[in-house]
């Protein structure tokens, strides 16, 4: 990670675009806003872009913008993200999932540095640092053509990849105890992990990652009693407590995210706006998942479920 941190400072002074590598919750959005800290664009926007929760039918206006009148309702002009991030650097989240009609939009965008509205024929230059983001393999996707090959090489001219946090265990303890100070600040008493809850978390293979990591640390805020959290406050996979033996051993992240969504839903009472906030998504990203992870859950009366 030492050595991951350098390059990515020494990638952060140069204007080349960024891909980064790495399974979902490794902290890549976290890695992209290093690289911009660190970059001359430092002062000016950081524009992130979930390409994963946007619906196709609205992808390119939200990226792209539009004038007024392009579209029914467009009863404004919009700047779009990417315009939005001028003098400053536009992270693309899960590139992988860009609609295919899309990507040479985009890949006009990256060559020419200019966008040309939805309802517009004039381009409109623009001054951006590009960083994208995946846990897919593209260059599998380019060989089975769900890809753009022109798109691809065009995006991974500084590639740099965040290892899982099973390969680094050193780093559990140190990120454990940062994200229980960070808790802390949204109330309560300060709160460290016993000697023996430490040891409950080094063997785990968190498929999850980080973003498990601070999931399990949190469920464990919530419900210890006292200023230690001890084996007994972490969640039932860490241990296998209310799981078969095979089946803890055998969690997968659809496991992790499918019991994260289930919990946020249940603290929500159902409601899914309010269940998108408590886990830091948007509502469109929450039903995608949903859906994904075949998760039917009855809407709570009088809460809208959108």
């Amino acid at each position: 990670m030492i050595r991951l941190a350098a390059a990515a400072r020494r990638a952060a002074m140069q204007p080349s675009t960024i891909l980064l590598l790495g399974q979902t919750g490794t902290g890549k959005e976290m890695l992209a806003r290093y690289i911009h800290a660190h970059s001359s664009r430092a002062g000016k926007p950081f524009v992130p872009v979930d390409c994963s929760a946007l619906p196709e039918t609205l992808f390119e206006s939200e990226l792209f913008g539009h004038v007024r009148g392009a579209f029914s309702g467009a009863i404004r002009d919009s700047l779009g993200f990417i315009r939005a991030a001028d003098g400053g650097t536009l992270f693309l989240d899960e590139i992988g999932e860009l609609p295919l009609g899309l990507q040479p939009k985009l890949l006009r965008v990256v060559e020419e540095r200019s966008v040309v509205p939805v309802g517009d024929t004039r381009p409109r230059p623009v001054d951006i640092r590009i960083i994208c983001a995946t846990h897919r393999d593209l260059s599998t996707m380019v060989a089975e053509g769900a890809f753009r090959e022109d798109l691809y090489f065009r995006l991974n001219v500084l590639c740099l990849s965040l290892p899982p946090l099973r390969e680094r265990p050193d780093d559990v303890i140190p990120l454990a105890s940062s994200i229980l100070q960070r808790l802390c600040t949204r109330g309560g008493e300060p709160k460290t992990l016993s000697h023996q809850a430490m040891e409950a978390l080094l063997p785990y293979p968190w498929p999850g990652n980080i973003r498990e990591l601070f999931n399990v640390l949190e469920h464990a805020f919530v419900f210890s009693e006292g200023s230690v959290i001890e084996p007994a406050d972490l969640p039932p996979q860490m241990s296998g407590r209310g799981f078969p033996n095979s089946l803890a051993s055998d969690l997968n992240l659809d496991n992790v995210e499918r019991g994260t969504i289930l919990e946020a839903l249940r603290r929500a009472r159902g409601n899914r706006p309010r269940a998108a906030r408590l886990l830091g998504i948007e509502t469109r990203r929450l039903n995608r998942r949903m859906e994904a992870l075949n998760i039917h859950v009855p809407v709570s009366p009088g809460h809208d479920p959108d």
